[in-house]
């Protein structure tokens, strides 16, 4: 069993809305970095979005700047991915992994999130498809 589990994937029209959580088995996901990634049919994995674990500051890739918004919910031990105005180009299968080096080092956001291998626990993936 992978220690992370991402939940929310769905068949989604262009323009519409889903909201992706990230939850852990065993540990909690407060105070460490948490990303997201994305792997798009035909495609390499690519991060999207992070948050930091120190002092959650967040970091987007351009393309879903503005329209994904990633969080923490501290009651259901979460972090969730908002994802509004969604294109086609945004179906794949997401994942989230969560780094406990970053916020042992401080390791900012950009960099953390740019860094793959700062991640040291994954999740299985869950589906999106953005399909009319």
């Amino acid at each position: 069993q992978l220690p992370l589990v991402e939940s929310g994937g769905d068949l989604v029209q262009p323009g519409g809305s889903l909201r992706l959580s990230c939850a852990a088995s065993g540990f909690t996901l407060e105070a460490l970095g948490i990303g997201w990634f994305r792997q798009a049919p035909g495609k390499e994995r690519e991060e999207i979005a992070c948050i930091s674990g120190n002092d959650n500051s967040t970091y987007y890739i351009n393309s879903v700047e503005g329209r994904f918004t990633v969080f923490r919910d501290n009651n259901k031990r979460t972090v969730s991915l908002q994802m509004d105005s969604l294109k086609a180009e945004d179906t794949g299968v997401y994942y989230c992994a969560s780094s406990r080096i970053a916020a042992i080092t401080w390791l900012p956001v950009r960099p953390m999130c740019r860094s793959p291998t700062a991640f040291d626990s994954w999740g299985q993936g869950t589906q999106v498809i953005v399909s009319s």
